[in-house]
C-alpha cells in the first residue's frame, strides 16, 4: 500500500500541555509529603506551584520549608516516573480522528526519557492513532539530529511529510532542510519552554504557525 502523507507530531506542549504533567507530578509528590508532615496535600501542592511560577527551585524550597529528610533526587524520581493524570483535549482528539479517518499515517517524535515519555503516551492513549513512535533515549539521539527525522522517511518511503511541534530551537530546522512541511503550534502562554525566536535565523522557524490546533487540518488538506 502506497503511503502518500505522513504527519509526525511532537509530544510535550504539542499534543498536550506539559504543565499538566507537572501538575500531576506535584499532586503525587504533595500527597507523599502530606503523610509525613501532616499538612493538607492541597496546601503543599499550591506551595509547589507557587514556587514554580516564581521560578524558584521547587524541590529545594519544599524540602527546606518542611525540613524533609527526603532528597531532591527522590522527588525527581517521583516526578519522572509517576503515573500521570493527563488527557488529550477535545480539539486534539478531533484532529487525530480526522487524520486517521482520511488514511494519513501518524508518527510521534519526542525527546526525553523512555519511561517518562511512555507513561505520557499510555495516559493519553496515543497508540489509538499513532503507528510509529520514536523517543530520543530509546533511539540514541535527540532533535535536531537528522537521523531522528530520516527514521520516518526510511520507514515510510517517498511521501509528503509534515512535522507539528512547538520548540523553535530544535523542532523545525532539520525537517525544513529535508523539505518537510513544518507547522509550529503557538504558545498560548502555558508552555514550559517559552517560544523566543527573536535571536533565531529563519531556518529555525516553521513554515506555518497556528494558534488553533484544528488549523492543521486546513494546512494538510487544502
Amino acid at each position: 500500500m502506497k503511503i502518500n502523507t505522513v504527519v509526525v507530531f511532537d509530544l510535550d506542549d504539542t499534543l498536550y500541555k506539559e504543565i499538566d504533567f507537572l501538575k500531576s507530578a506535584y499532586n503525587e509528590i504533595s500527597l507523599k509529603i502530606s503523610k509525613v508532615v501532616y499538612v493538607e496535600s492541597s496546601a503543599i501542592y499550591n506551595q509547589m506551584l507557587a514556587c514554580f511560577y516564581n521560578k524558584e527551585n521547587v524541590f529545594e524550597s519544599i524540602i527546606k520549608k518542611y525540613n524533609l529528610s527526603i532528597s531532591i533526587n527522590e522527588l525527581l524520581d517521583i516526578y519522572r516516573n509517576h503515573k500521570p493524570e493527563i488527557k488529550l483535549s477535545k480539539d486534539r482528539v478531533e484532529v487525530l480522528n480526522e487524520l486517521k479517518c482520511r488514511g494519513i499515517v501518524l508518527g510521534l517524535l519526542t525527546d526525553g526519557r523512555s519511561k517518562q515519555q511512555r507513561s505520557k503516551i499510555e495516559a493519553l492513549k496515543l497508540n489509538t492513532w499513532i503507528s510509529e513512535i520514536l523517543i530520543s533515549e530509546e533511539f540514541g539521539s535527540e532533535k535536531p539530529n537528522a537521523n531522528n527525522y530520516k527514521y520516518f522517511e526510511n520507514l515510510f518511503g517517498k511521501a509528503k511529510y509534515y512535522y507539528v511541534g512547538d520548540n523553535v530551537k530544535k523542532d523545525f530546522i532539520t525537517p525544513n532542510k529535508l523539505n518537510w512541511t513544518t507547522i509550529c503550534l503557538k504558545d498560548s502562554g502555558q508552555n514550559i519552554h517559552k517560544q523566543n525566536d527573536s535571536l533565531l535565523g529563519k531556518e529555525y522557524l516553521a513554515i506555518y504557525t497556528v494558534s488553533n490546533f484544528k488549523r492543521i487540518l486546513d494546512l494538510i488538506f487544502n
